[in-house]
């Protein structure tokens, strides 16, 4: 079993028909949250077209709730599909992270820097 369904109800911010939003307990920055699926999924590609439509809106809802609180200058917006790819937890989740000026030298190449040497370029 998943340890996403045994989140609790309380930690819940938001819940979708396909989805349910928690902030990550190990945030990568202020306000980081978490889009999983209610139902054990493998990755984004496991997902049909009715749950990819409802991703993309949850997106903004998550969006809106960590501008509620924090102020970013903007965002990482991510999904680690496979071990090779860096999933740990294999149950679909999307990492939406606020990113702040100053919270890394040179952020230039965003993701690019998930491989070696390679985010700048």
């Amino acid at each position: 079993m998943s340890v996403f369904l045994t989140i609790p109800e309380d930690r819940i911010i938001h819940k979708g028909k396909n989805f349910f939003l928690i902030y990550d307990i190990y945030p990568v920055s202020p306000g980081h949250i978490l889009i999983i699926s209610n139902t054990e999924k493998l990755d984004y590609f496991a997902l049909n077209n009715e749950e990819k439509a409802e991703l993309t809106t949850l997106i903004d809802v998550a969006k809106n709730i960590i501008e509620k609180e924090h102020k970013p200058d903007g965002y990482n917006i991510g999904m680690n599909c496979g071990e090779v790819a860096g999933q740990t937890v294999m149950h679909f989740h999307c990492h939406v992270i606020p990113r702040y000026h100053g919270d890394m030298d040179n952020p230039r190449g965003g993701i690019r820097h998930c491989v070696e040497g390679k985010g700048y370029y």
